[in-house]
């Protein structure tokens, strides 16, 4: 989306309450209103994924590499951190993690992990998350370190989602 276009998107979604704009010199940061309007959208994902197949056509589409990565739920995702047997990679924006991030996360955003990769032990999983289960950066990040012989997985939940969940964020 153009910038123009999510500003109005972000007016239309201040107007209505869901959001609160708190500016920062010359930029305004965004934040949901309540958490009520975080549940607010689970839920509505959850319906449409339910109701509609062409939610899941459309993700697809969309995330054409979805299928290629093995998933990790958080419970084992917990369990494989504490056993020190996986590095957890949040490969959102730097600003996003520094926002709030899985605790145990290392911040390497999507478009530095090709850069950066050197950076890994090679004997550990990899297991990257981003935004959630719309988000393509976590695919992109895996596709470069699966190619570079990584064993990686994908952890579909993002930090919303996580918290949700009831467990807690950095």
């Amino acid at each position: 989306m153009s910038v123009a276009n999510t500003s109005q998107h972000l007016q239309r979604l201040k107007q209505a309450q869901l959001v609160t704009a708190v500016r920062e010199g010359q930029y305004i940061r965004y934040h949901l209103a309540d958490p009520a309007v975080a549940q607010l959208w689970l839920q509505l994902r959850a319906v449409a994924e339910q109701q509609l197949a062409e939610v899941d056509r459309a993700l697809d589409a969309y995330r054409t590499r979805r299928h290629e990565f093995e998933g990790i739920t958080a419970v084992e995702l917990q369990t494989r951190l504490a056993n020190d047997e996986v590095i957890l990679l949040d490969v959102r924006p730097v600003v996003e993690y520094e926002a709030a991030h899985i605790p145990g996360a290392i911040s390497l955003p999507w478009t530095e992990v090709a850069q950066r990769q050197q950076d890994l032990p090679p004997d550990k999983t990899i297991v990257a998350y981003c935004r959630g289960p719309y988000c393509v950066y976590a695919d992109e990040a895996l596709a470069d370190l699966a190619q570079a012989g990584w064993q990686v997985a994908r952890l579909e939940e993002g930090v919303l989602e996580w918290r949700e969940a009831g467990y807690a964020l950095n």
